[in-house]
């Protein structure tokens, strides 16, 4: 635990909605949703941007237009020239990577109020051309003369036009060779996690995410349709105000229809029961508790310790486990003393398979190595307002809108602490202990 003069305490927080990809936001980059976000919270709490120390945010698929999102996002939401700002990258945890770099710097004493948080544009993943493609494209800009150049044209065949998708190689490892999807197939097989369980998780987050959201729009800010849109996008270019990802009429029938993604002919994973591919963003005002204390601010709530751990990349989806272990060895705090729980929903069977795995002793033996398994997350603290498979994963930004809403739930539960928790592609977990006073 960390002393209290230390502790970072997250004073509030907002987002845009989380809306599929191709939809509402696919018009905004990383870098305009991330403005969108942090001029939100600056309205909100009326904080003077001069007094910030540092802007962090997380960013996966970083735009090649807009280097350092980061700096680029704080500077388009008014943030004074003079204060820094940097672009982190934990792959799913890159939203938790921002909150602790705060955390850090502030033991460091580099600083004392910070805006993190984390963007992503998953519209706007580029489709990439091949690279034989690429070196005729340079043959063709160094020609000198009409011979060369249509020599160089000549060059080109049917083949070096078809794209590469940046989304699916982002979403591949490349350790195990695995996309995101069957390391959750793996899991699936592994701790007999069955189609019918997978798609019964997946319809309770919905049935919770629209039973929700009322409490979820205290965390959204609303988005204005760009200006280049055209009005029959938009019920008259009403403003976007919610999650649109959330089916109030999802069904077990309409899940149980749908077939296999990843593993076609023995496969359970499904676009049904997986985390929807979304755009979003998260910003969070985060200082020192005594830097709080001056400008009299009451915080949300702090974040009292974290724990990243490394695992299989193949099993990626366990990373949590290794985390939450690491978190309870260097705080004491086991998951019976979070009164809130947030997991991310990257797929259902990961989720289940870290839920049964938590409640093995031979897993905690022979993985953990711990004697005693690390207990049950139960159903009424998990995720009580859906997850992921309802409400999206902007992989930038999932691990502070978790932070936000464990925060906010907290609060309307008059409870302690929450745990925050999420898997991270390339075989990794991330762990963070918040705490009301």
């Amino acid at each position: 635990m960390m002393a209290s003069d230390n502790q970072l305490v997250i004073v509030d927080g907002v987002r845009t909605p989380f809306c599929k990809t191709g939809t509402d936001l696919a018009p905004f980059g990383a870098e305009e949703l991330g403005r969108m976000a942090v001029n939100a919270l600056l309205v909100r709490t009326g904080m003077d941007p001069a007094i910030v120390d540092e802007v962090i945010f997380g960013c996966v698929a970083q735009p090649v237009d807009a280097a350092n999102v980061a700096r680029v996002i704080a500077l388009r939401a008014g943030i004074p020239r003079a204060v820094p700002a940097m672009t982190v990258h934990r792959n799913c945890a890159s939203g938790c990577e921002a909150i602790t770099q705060a955390q850090e710097r502030l033991l460091a004493g580099c600083g004392s109020v910070f805006i993190v948080g984390g963007a992503e544009s998953m519209s706007n993943v580029p489709l990439l051309f091949p690279r034989t493609a690429a070196e005729k494209f340079s043959r063709l800009a160094r020609a000198r003369n009409l011979g060369q150049r249509f020599q160089a044209m000549t060059a080109f065949r049917p083949a070096d036009f078809k794209p590469r998708i940046g989304l699916q190689l982002g979403l591949t490892d490349p350790v195990c060779g695995l996309n995101m999807g069957e390391t959750a197939e793996v899991l699936a097989r592994e701790f007999q996690v069955t189609r019918a369980e997978q798609d019964e998780f997946a319809l309770r987050s919905h049935q919770r995410a629209v039973a929700a959201r009322q409490k979820l729009d205290r965390e959204i800010c609303p988005v204005f349709p760009a200006a280049q849109l055209e009005a029959s996008n938009r019920a008259n270019g009403a403003a976007v105000i919610r999650d649109n990802g959330p089916r109030e009429n999802q069904s077990a029938e309409a899940l149980g229809r749908l077939k296999p993604v990843f593993d076609r002919k023995t496969g359970s994973v499904t676009a049904g029961n997986s985390s929807q591919i979304t755009d979003g963003a998260v910003a969070l005002l985060v200082m020192g508790r005594s830097r709080a204390a001056e400008l009299r601010l009451e915080p949300l709530g702090c974040l009292s310790g974290f724990a990243y751990a490394g695992c299989d990349p193949a099993r990626m989806g366990l990373g949590p486990l290794f985390a939450i272990a690491k978190a309870e060895r260097q705080t004491g705090l086991k998951i019976s003393d979070a009164d809130v729980i947030e997991i991310n929903e990257a797929f259902a069977a990961q989720a289940l398979a870290v839920m049964k795995a938590a409640q093995s002793e031979k897993f905690a033996r022979e993985f953990l190595g711990r004697g005693a398994a690390l207990g049950e997350f139960p159903s009424e603290k998990l995720n009580v307002n859906g997850g992921a498979i309802a409400l999206g994963h902007p992989v930038g930004a999932t691990g502070a809108r978790l932070t936000l809403t464990a925060l906010l739930e907290l609060k309307r539960r008059n409870a302690r602490r929450a745990l925050v928790t999420l898997c991270v592609g390339g075989g990794q977990g991330a762990a963070l202990w918040l705490e009301r006073a």
